[in-house]
């Protein structure tokens, strides 16, 4: 079990946390403390039913603000994050220590030299990269990053050779071994090649005029041409889809097919056939049929709100990933996939971690590059360029002049919330201009769900007690804020509690996205 403790810098609030785990006799193998405030505790060897009996112990120390469970330890994160992203690297990459003896290396290593990662560790690396003096390198006064043409399995590369500096002291450094990556000719060929061609416009189509939005399409543009995993974050319309697909044709997949399943829309058993296809002879089919995964060969495959997929399915998923091959339903034979994943998602994953409701092994290996749309309301400056493209757009459509926006219906698009987001506000466009006489949109064309926040007045004859009172405003107050705040730690902000208060507020009162109308 793992303790994530939010707390205020106080001077010993470490220790006194630990005075109670020494007390108790508890077994603490790590602990980690976060700058912005949080202490992370392991405790491999206890369930959570043996020490829940301490949890008010800890929030009782003065400065604790919180306490909740967590999947993992930040720097286990890190180690898997790091990990996946080394072993997705298409180049042969090896880590080594100050005596040039390797620590890592990814799976272009082991698949090259065909042997385990086990069988290479602690081997010297000039055993295995030829034609530089890592030794004289590695004892150097002075180490700085270095290059050099080597060989590596008889082939010829280029090697970059990028020293280790880790912080000793206030002001010291040392050496802690280096980094050293291969490229052979053929991939320099593919690279000098992408450099000189024009830069693609799959990101052209993006108003990018608030400086959330820019953020999100300058990270987008840095992480499409990665083969690892995307994992898209957004509230519902936010364009979550349309930055997958300009991921798509940013990357070298961009030949290759861009397939999409819906993991909320289809049956469990209807998403597995059409995730892995069947074989001849399953559901009395004389033929097989492919699925998703193999017509996706070569391009990109986007499972859209991955975290209403089935826990079954998820581990189906996950054995793809981890294995690289599938079997399609009612067959037997393996069958290698090509795929880059890119998943979407409108709900807290992590949250949804902690609850049991989705696999975290899962989470990791999806959540190692991480996109995050930013909801409308996020962009104010966007949401009149927007507006006038979507009228430009839908005016072609329905063969008439683009109408103008008066300035009260600017004034109103911009204050409005926008809980539906950027599709909301196409939407709603759409049907002005459908349904408009003249040549000017005004704000009374404009027909939009009123977020307006409502006041309520309790008799001073109410039946029942101040607490039931108390419960019923805030069951209305959460039922009229949730569907601008979807997200749990986003609600949390707006209010100023935690992401778990807020969880459990949510749970009790039945609030979710299948009872609140958005």
């Amino acid at each position: 079990m793992r303790l994530e403790i939010s707390c205020q810098d106080r001077l010993g609030i470490a220790q006194d946390v630990l005075d109670i785990l020494v007390a108790h006799e508890i077994d603490l193998r790590g602990i980690e403390i976060d700058v912005g405030g949080k202490i992370f505790l392991n405790f491999p060897n206890i369930e959570f039913a043996d020490f829940q009996h301490l949890m008010p112990k800890i929030r009782r120390i003065d400065g604790i603000d919180d306490v909740k469970t967590t999947p993992f330890m930040p720097a286990e994160r890190e180690r898997n994050q790091l990990s996946a992203i080394l072993q997705t690297l298409p180049d042969p990459v090896f880590s080594i220590d100050t005596r040039g003896n390797i620590l890592m290396c990814n799976e272009a290593v082991t698949a090259g030299l065909e042997m385990s990662v086990e069988s290479i560790k602690g081997e010297e690396v000039a055993e295995w990269v030829k034609g530089f003096n890592f030794h004289r390198w590695l004892e150097s006064s002075v180490i700085g990053p270095a290059s050099s043409k080597v060989q590596f399995i008889q082939q010829d590369y280029l090697a970059d050779m990028l020293p280790i500096i880790v912080p000793d002291g206030e002001d010291g450094t040392i050496m802690a071994g280096a980094v050293i990556l291969l490229k052979s000719e053929m991939r320099l060929g593919q690279q000098f090649t992408a450099f000189h061609q024009q830069e693609t416009d799959s990101f052209d189509k993006f108003v990018v005029q608030s400086p959330a939005m820019d953020k999100a399409v300058r990270e987008a543009r840095k992480v499409a041409d990665l083969d690892a995993p995307i994992l898209i974050f957004g509230e519902t319309g936010t364009g979550k889809e349309m930055i997958a697909r300009a991921c798509h044709q940013a990357s070298r997949r961009n030949e290759g097919d861009f397939l999409a399943l819906n993991c909320a829309s289809l049956p469990d058993s209807v998403a597995e056939t059409e995730l892995f296809g069947y074989g001849a002879g399953a559901f009395n089919q004389p033929e097989g049929k492919p699925g998703l995964l193999e017509l996706a060969a070569g391009g990109t495959l986007l499972l859209d709100e991955i975290a209403d997929m089935s826990t079954q399915l998820q581990a189906k998923l996950l054995r793809v990933m981890e294995n690289g091959e599938f079997r399609r339903v009612g067959d037997d034979k393996p069958v290698k996939i090509d795929v880059r994943f890119i998943c979407t998602t409108c709900r807290d994953l992590g949250q949804l971690v902690e609850d049991g409701l989705f696999r975290k092994e899962l989470y990791y290996r999806l959540n190692v590059l991480a996109l995050v749309m930013p909801s409308l309301k996020e962009r104010k400056q966007d949401i009149v360029p927007l507006a006038e493209a979507f009228i430009v757009q839908h005016s072609s459509k329905l063969g008439r002049r683009p109408a103008k926006l008066s300035k009260s219906c600017v004034d109103y698009l911009q204050n409005y919330p926008w809980p539906g987001n950027v599709r909301q506000l196409q939407n709603a466009l759409y049907r002005a201009l459908s349904l408009l006489d003249g040549k000017e949109i005004t704000k009374e064309d404009i027909q939009l769900p009123s977020c307006a926040p409502s006041t309520t007045y309790i008799d001073e004859n109410f039946q029942g007690t101040l607490d039931e009172e108390v419960k019923k405003f805030e069951r209305d107050l959460l039922k009229r804020l949730y569907p601008s705040y979807p997200s749990t730690r986003q609600l949390a902000k707006k209010l100023g509690l935690s992401h778990t208060a807020i969880a459990n507020k949510l749970r009790e009162y039945g609030i979710n996205k299948g009872t609140v109308k958005f």
